[in-house]
């Protein structure tokens, strides 16, 4: 509601849409408010309770401190902080070799930050992203449509709802295949090599394929020899991996296993 009235305001991602026909595209903040707003308020309400029961002093610390990290982290990944998730994106384009023809498909797209950007750098190619869009992040295939439009690449980009454990495509139907930082995130498959495999599976012979995601988590991949080693043996014919968490603009603070600490790229050839 604004306040004085009594009239719902525009729901947030109507805004976005809003902010991206007006300013050009609006790719948001990996990371959510939610992740500030929640530690801090419990934090407020633990410090405010503290006055009467000390021990809710501590758990109030702690939850402000939370709440200032993921507020420094939100301000390093926006464009007046460093603009580091831009960069971050461009730590995946770096590797991809290719003529800039054909089909590519962008795995996890999120609002589109990689997949218009596919579509800016290479004029002709057909670019489609992918994203299941659920209610976690603030995402949404319209948005993403609008970020399209505003870039000027809506003719050569098109979207869909998918999940990234079953992708909707025949075999070897992409020239290229990306995505970046998504597999992780995946929740109808508990082995995150089934995505990777899932997402080569659509790459043709020949192909290109460039993943980036937090592979350096050994609970989740294993040692990454083993993974490149379990990638080449599903027919791959060319495959490399490299650590992009040790990119000089990441902030150390921003290391840490749970944000980018872990991120490194698989790519290569299929």
């Amino acid at each position: 509601m604004h306040a004085g009235t009594g009239t719902p305001g525009p729901a947030p991602d109507q805004r976005r849409i809003a902010m991206a026909q007006e300013v050009g595209p609006d790719y948001g903040n990996w990371v959510s408010p939610r992740f500030v707003y929640g530690p801090a308020g419990v934090g407020v309400i633990f410090a405010a309770s503290g006055v009467a029961w000390r021990p809710l002093v501590f758990p109030a610390a702690v939850c402000l401190l939370v709440a200032g990290y993921f507020a420094y982290a939100r301000y390093r990944f926006s464009p007046r902080g460093g603009n580091i998730q831009t960069k971050v994106r461009d730590l995946l384009l770096e590797r991809l070799e290719w003529s800039g023809q054909g089909q590519a498909l962008d795995i996890g797209c999120g609002n589109a930050l990689l997949t218009v950007e596919m579509a800016r750098r290479y004029p002709g190619m057909q670019v489609t992203g992918v994203d299941f869009w659920g209610t976690n992040w603030a995402y949404s295939q319209r948005l993403c449509e609008r970020n399209a439009k505003a870039a000027g690449v809506a003719e050569r980009v098109s979207f869909r709802k998918a999940s990234a454990a079953a992708l909707p495509y025949a075999d070897e139907q992409f020239d290229v295949v990306v995505s970046n930082l998504c597999f992780h995130e995946v929740r109808d498959v508990a082995d995150k090599r089934e995505v990777v495999r899932e997402a080569l599976r659509v790459v043709r012979k020949g192909g290109r394929f460039v993943l980036q995601d937090l592979f350096l988590l050994k609970g989740t991949y294993g040692e990454t020899d083993d993974l490149v080693a379990t990638v080449r043996s599903w027919g791959v014919s060319k495959v490399e991996f490299v650590r992009t968490c040790d990119a000089p603009f990441i902030p150390r603070a921003l290391k840490l296993r749970f944000m980018l600490g872990t991120m490194g790229v698989l790519y290569g050839e299929k």
